[in-house]
């Protein structure tokens, strides 16, 4: 089992900046990618970003390219995700979730959030206009 924790959600206006952190415990790995991915009222969960815990590559999706970064401190297990230049329609709540299954051979982390096997509750992001 691995347990994920998810903090520092809060409610910012547009243009400002908040940082997420989740913490895992239990079970250790030795291949695995983490990511975070974000649900608003009313719409599907979707892939925010992702890192292979072992690599440090990174994966994006295109909204937030430029504005977010995904990163990670090893002996903290804790990743991170840096989010500037908040826009209202990146209010959802944030979660995230550890791939302990992708193949081999693969070289970024997946987007689908199907593919994950464990959660955090999620944090609430709410960005006023």
């Amino acid at each position: 089992q691995v347990q994920l924790v998810e903090s520092g959600g809060g409610l910012v206006q547009a243009g400002g900046s908040l940082r997420l952190s989740c913490a895992a415990s239990g079970r250790t790995f030795n291949r695995f990618d983490m990511g975070w991915f974000r649900q608003a009222p009313g719409k599907e969960r979707e892939f925010v970003a992702a890192i292979r815990w072992s690599t440090g590559t990174t994966a994006y999706t295109d909204s937030v390219k430029g504005r977010f970064t995904i990163s990670r401190d090893n002996a903290k297990n804790t990743m991170y995700l840096q989010m500037n230049s908040l826009k209202p329609e990146d209010t959802a709540v944030y979660y995230c979730a550890v791939d302990l299954s992708y193949a081999y051979y693969t070289t970024t982390p997946r987007a689908d959030f199907r593919e994950y096997d464990y959660w955090g509750q999620g944090t609430q992001v709410t960005v006023s206009s």
